[in-house]
């Protein structure tokens, strides 16, 4: 599952990379795929949370996590190191600080588009890292493949909670879309219609790696 981090030339060129961001694990495990696995130093990292139109996300963000200390101290320690145990360092900081996210949501104060940034910016220090509140028209699929045509993003990250049940009950209908018993499912439905590349991510346990699924490759199995 190469699709995400390999550009057309030899020569690196910058992408831009959005990733659906919301206070849930799926959306952690998302991000840290990203972390981990997709991000190079050259991209552009844009972190999107799409809102109700009545604007509620407001009061639901007063109970979200917290970045914890240990996060901000692992990442003052690798400064001095040499350049091998710095990347060691970061790759482990990496790690930390996206389990911390999953962790740690439901807890603490203050908004999580912020938090998710810092986490970002302490993993990976050299990527162009921004966020943005989109407010929802029609169904919440839409309005990301609407904004990421609009800012003209490379690749769409997005977590992807997937159940026996949704599997099973899902069904396809004409254009690409998915539903279920309760509509459109968001993960699919960017999977199926984006334009540019789209990863649903699943974490598989604290140390089983992930489950990605584009619209070329489904269930592929990426050891963490």
């Amino acid at each position: 599952m190469e699709d995400s981090r390999r550009g057309l030339s030899s020569t690196p060129q910058s992408r831009k990379i959005m990733v659906i961001a919301d206070p849930t694990r799926e959306s952690a495990a998302a991000l840290q795929y990203t972390l981990s696995h997709a991000v190079l130093e050259q991209d552009e990292l844009i972190l999107v949370h799409v809102e109700n139109n009545g604007g509620t996300w407001k009061n639901a963000f007063s109970s979200f996590l917290r970045l914890p200390s240990s996060i901000s101290s692992s990442s003052s320690s690798t400064s001095g190191s040499s350049p091998g145990a710095a990347n060691a360092n970061a790759n482990a900081n990496t790690a930390i600080a996206a389990s911390s996210l999953a962790s740690e949501i439901g807890q603490g104060e203050g908004n999580f588009l912020e938090q998710m940034k810092r986490i970002c910016e302490i993993a990976q220090p050299k990527v162009r890292v921004h966020t943005e509140c989109i407010t929802m028209e029609g169904i919440k699929a839409a309005s990301i493949l609407l904004h990421g045509d609009k800012l003209g993003v490379d690749v769409i990250i997005i977590g992807q909670r997937r159940t026996i049940s949704a599997s099973l009950l899902g069904s396809r209908r004409p254009g690409g879309s998915l539903r279920g018993p309760k509509g459109v499912d968001t993960a699919e439905y960017l999977i199926e219609n984006s334009k540019c590349t789209c990863v649903g991510v699943q974490k598989k346990g604290q140390n089983g790696g992930y489950v990605l699924n584009t619209k070329t490759h489904k269930n592929f199995w990426l050891l963490a």
